[in-house]
């Protein structure tokens, strides 16, 4: 039954985990279920990570509620909608499913059928607008060509290199927005195996696995805000607005701690049998890097120093979400979707020079009709990926592309903008060749983990690869030795 569990009895084993995103929620819960007793620390007020709520002060003294960014889930996100399913929250309520549609207003680009795969792929290709016919067969035969090979690469190349040969038609309208919604990373530089792996479990996941999730509640609510009530009925403490500032190790192995009764771990003073540190990359880093100085046995040791130089060698893209208003329509008119589609795919964002993203992206790549997806009447989010344009000349880009796409629909309202937020590192910028963090920084430090979309994995920084990595960290407890 959807929310209920079986949840093992509690053995007295005492685990800290550290954030309360996504990663450190699917830690928590699958921690509660074998038996652990979980301390959940956030540095923030709310829970969610990057995937949070926001509450925006209106003049009339009404807060209204947004998202710190707009997210898009895929019907590949098995572990995410199991997670959402056994804290009680049924996806079918809280996520608009519908075939992958990557066109613009207009109805130009790439949009599936619902048909079984892989003909809704072969479909949907031979149908896109604005391809021509070798367009699409050079498309379907790169796709073969990338099954054939297992949808696999090698590490160091590129998404541009990977698809040097294709048609400028097919860069732009699928692969270019597809490499940006996805692994959030120009062309010239994100990692083709990434891609290629985001292309696998899309095309070969079964029934479903391409389709759009577009959330059509706030953030909060979609999973942070119920897994903490999970979390807290199930017995968790849960301490928001909590930065842990200092981890230390006692010095006994975690056998002889376990025989004396004594717990390995400390944080701020207080005692834990396990720690996950479920941060920012930044903010594990420094915590570590802390507990080094406290342990000079462990810096010198080689399986340290490769956690800390992949740690900082990881670079961050930023994701700017501008909201738009739209003035209601005369009373004399009845409301519409301010779109054709809750999602587009904005077309003159790129000069005609990018073929595979050489030149700098002006403006959003997609726009969402929050009107259509959460009843947020005349609310459009303009999201820029990867962006790295001052905001202000951000806003003005996208309050032009805001007018052309609203008169495309027929809307003749002058928009306006209510507010930009930015994530400045919003992702990890997922490269060719990138190095990333284990998810055991020391075998010196036993019962040490860490989780999040970072962590080593094969896939870029989604909601699904957090809790992906917040479940193997908590199935690793299960090699802590136990009291």
């Amino acid at each position: 039954m959807r929310g209920r569990v079986r949840v093992s009895a509690p053995s007295g084993r005492r685990v800290a985990i550290v954030g309360a995103g996504w990663a450190g929620l699917a830690a928590a819960v699958d921690a509660i279920e074998t038996g652990w007793q979980v301390t959940l620390l956030e540095a923030a007020r709310a829970p969610g990570g990057r995937a949070r709520s926001v509450l925006l002060p209106a003049a009339n003294g009404v807060q209204t509620v947004l998202d710190n960014g707009q997210h898009i889930l895929i019907g590949a996100y098995a572990q995410s909608l199991a997670l959402m399913q056994r804290v009680g929250i049924d996806p079918a309520k809280v996520l608009r499913r519908t075939p992958l549609d990557l066109r613009d207003a207009q109805g130009r680009g790439l949009a599936l059928p619902r048909l079984p795969s892989p003909w809704n792929g072969v479909a949907g290709i031979l149908t896109a607008r604005g391809w021509t016919w070798p367009d699409r067969l050079a498309l379907l035969r790169r796709l073969a060509a990338w099954r054939r090979a297992g949808f696999t690469c090698g590490a160091q190349v590129t998404v541009a290199q990977l698809c040097e040969d294709l048609p400028p038609a097919v860069v732009h309208g699928l692969i270019e927005p597809l490499c940006t919604a996805a692994l959030n990373t120009p062309l010239r530089s994100a990692s083709a195996a990434v891609f290629l792996r985001v292309l696998q479990d899309s095309l070969q996941g079964g029934a479903g696995s391409s389709d759009l999730l577009l959330p059509r509640v706030p953030l909060g609510q979609l999973l942070a805000q119920p897994a903490l009530a999970w979390l807290q009925a199930h017995g968790a403490r849960v301490r928001l607005g909590a930065r842990a500032m200092q981890l230390r190790r006692t010095g006994l192995s975690s056998s002889t701690a376990a025989a004396e009764g004594a717990a390995p771990w400390r944080i701020d003073g207080e005692a834990f049998d396990a720690v996950i540190l479920a941060t920012p990359v930044w903010e594990a880093q420094r915590l570590l890097e802390d507990l080094a100085q406290a342990t000079p046995e462990t810096a010198a040791t080689p399986n340290w120093q490769a956690w800390l130089q992949a740690a900082q060698g990881m670079a961050h893209e930023a994701i700017t979400t501008v909201y738009v208003q739209v003035p209601p329509p005369p009373r004399d008119q009845l409301a519409r979707p301010l779109l054709p589609r809750p999602m587009l795919q904005l077309d003159g964002v790129a000069s005609p020079a990018a073929t595979l993203g050489a030149a700098a992206v002006a403006g959003a790549q997609f726009v969402f009709d929050r009107q259509q997806l959460s009843q947020d009447a005349g609310l459009l989010a303009f999201v820029a990926s990867a962006s790295v344009i001052e905001r202000a000349i951000l806003e003005q880009t996208v309050l032009q592309q805001a007018r052309r796409v609203l008169q495309a629909h027929g809307h003749g309202a002058m928009p306006r903008i209510i507010t930009s937020i930015v994530e400045k590192r919003a992702t990890f910028a997922c490269t060719a060749g990138l190095v990333r963090p284990g998810q055991r920084p020391s075998a010196l430090w036993p019962g040490l983990l860490v989780c999040g979309d970072y962590v080593e994995g094969p896939y870029p920084a989604t909601l699904e690869g957090a809790v992906i990595s917040g479940r193997q960290a908590a199935a690793a407890l299960t090699a802590v030795n136990r009291p």
